[in-house]
């Protein structure tokens, strides 16, 4: 079987570093959409699909993040196997009749989240995982009728409904945007930002690589729908 054919709904206004990280992380046909210049998927012909972190919020009024999320619904409601990361997985919580809120604070740098073993996305991490964050909203309820297995002390960081899963966390960084992302936030204090900076090393980026897993875990799953579809028909 020909490999998934994947579209990367790229929230991210830092488009091209969004599409580097995704692309080298997922081991399939990736089609990317800039969802802030307007691109969306004509139809539903994809295997699966991501949707990427971005600098805005679900709750903002922009014509965009509208019909972003009007066709992640349709995605949903077609059956496609869908993956949100950080804004993505705030979207899908949207979407699905969830909650997000601003936390009021941020949690950026590589933290500490808990999973309860009991979802395959998360199969062969541990349950202690080490990730990046960046972010200031939440998901503060989830979708009715969805199950929680990841969170810390900020809240929840990771959902699943049906065939929806996101993460809060940032499993797709490298070194180089941590970094970037780092910079980036001016409402951030100096000594914030030097002190995230100085977290980003080696050993911490070696131990966030093992929530990398969960790219193909998803792939597999994505795989494993397309197989009963075609059985189906």
């Amino acid at each position: 079987m020909s490999r998934p054919k994947i579209a990367l709904l790229n929230a991210a206004h830092a488009a091209d570093d969004t599409e580097r990280n995704f692309v080298r992380e997922l081991d399939a046909d990736v089609v990317e959409f800039r969802c802030p210049d307007g691109e969306l998927p004509d139809d539903f012909a994809f295997d699966g699909v991501v949707v990427t972190g971005s600098s805005a919020s679900v709750y903002w009024d922009k014509e965009w993040i509208g019909r972003l999320k009007t066709w992640v619904g349709g995605a949903v409601e077609a059956g496609l196997p869908a993956l949100g990361v950080c804004y993505g997985h705030q979207l899908l919580a949207d979407v699905l009749g969830g909650r997000v809120e601003d936390m009021g604070e941020y949690e950026i740098g590589y933290r500490t989240v808990d999973h309860d073993g009991e979802n395959r996305l998360l199969a062969g991490i541990d349950e202690s995982m080490t990730v990046f964050t960046t972010h200031s909203d939440r998901v503060s309820e989830p979708p009715p009728g969805a199950t929680v297995f990841a969170e810390n002390d900020y809240g929840i960081h990771g959902f699943r409904k049906d065939r929806a899963i996101g993460v809060q966390f940032h499993p797709e960084y490298d070194m180089q945007t941590a970094e970037t992302v780092t910079k980036s936030k001016d409402e951030l204090s100096e000594e914030r930002i030097q002190e995230v900076l100085d977290g980003i090393t080696e050993s911490n980026y070696a131990a966030a690589c093992e929530a990398k897993q969960l790219f193909d875990n998803f792939l597999a799953f994505v795989a494993e729908v397309r197989s009963d579809r075609v059985a189906a028909d």
